[in-house]
């Protein structure tokens, strides 16, 4: 038994998916089926039922699941007193971003609290949709992330950093056809949406979906730090945060379409498991003492 099999099992089974598992892990598909039948065998036990071409855990499975994690956490702690034997903090810190501006994220004080506080420890960072930063975090690929939604994430561990609102934007010339319209026209309208999975798509789908609607996304952008431009152009409708959403609408670039909003939170978030790994604990400080 391995711990990498160890990790593919916890891994596979909080994510329920072998493909967003392998995503999770940096890994081929086959490589994590692979590691979960090995593990399997050196068990002796099925850890998850296959049938019907679905995954889920076996009664063996979900009993073993919090040993796993355990383990896991073990190691990652073993790893951490190792780390404090050698002396001060070095190594790399993988932080994942969603799509926003960096002043927004805090990420230039962040950085510089990295090369003041931690001078051996290398800063990377990551820009991905909320659920892919979710899942790596789970997986131990990220130290940590910043991500934005309406409720706080599963299964890891997090702080509400500060409270983020977001508008509807439309190009001025759309606001025409909304003068005696409401949800339905609204709807209609021409929208630019963030990639699935995004933060931006996720709260666009909510508003909606409240009104029993979808809405016409007729563009799609993988940077939604980029959405403001679609709407000055004239191109769309978007959801925008209130400090690009309100100082537009002074500059007469678009309209804000009545009073609703969307309020969500900027999270930080960290795994569970790695809560006694040095690095983990630094750049939990950093981002207490940067967002304080």
């Amino acid at each position: 038994m391995e711990l990498y099999q160890v990790r593919a099992f916890v891994v596979v089974a909080r994510l329920g998916h072998v493909t967003k598992a392998a995503d999770a892990l940096c890994v081929t598909q086959p490589a994590v089926t692979a590691q979960i039948k090995a593990l399997e065998s050196s068990l002796g036990v099925a850890l998850f039922d296959r049938a019907a071409g679905r995954l889920t855990l076996t009664r063996a499975g979900d009993k073993l699941l919090a040993q796993a994690e355990a383990l896991l956490a073990a190691a990652e702690g073993l790893r951490g007193e190792a780390r404090q034997m050698q002396g001060e903090v070095a190594g790399r810190i993988d932080l994942g971003l969603p799509g926003e501006g960096t002043e927004f994220l805090r990420l230039g004080p962040l950085a510089s609290g990295v090369r003041s506080d931690l001078p051996l420890v290398e800063l990377h960072t990551h820009t991905l949709t909320v659920g892919q930063l979710l899942d790596q975090v789970r997986a131990g690929a990220l130290t940590g992330a910043l991500s934005i939604s309406v409720h706080p994430p599963r299964d890891l561990q997090w702080q509400a950093l500060r409270s983020v609102s977001y508008r509807v934007a439309m190009p001025t010339a759309m606001a025409v056809e909304m003068q005696r319209g409401g949800w339905r026209v609204l709807a209609a309208l021409p929208w630019v949406d963030g990639a699935v999975d995004s933060h931006v798509h996720q709260m666009l789908r909510g508003l909606f979906e409240q009104q029993g609607l979808a809405p016409n996304v007729a563009l799609r952008s993988e940077d939604t730090s980029a959405l403001e431009a679609f709407v000055r152009a004239g191109s769309a409708c978007a959801l925008l945060r209130d400090e690009v959403a309100l100082p537009g609408v002074e500059r007469q670039e678009w309209v804000v379409w009545g009073h609703v909003r969307v309020d969500a939170q900027l999270y930080y978030c960290s795994a569970t498991e790695r809560a006694g790994d040095p690095l983990v604990v630094a750049l939990n400080s950093l981002v207490r003492k940067v967002w304080a």
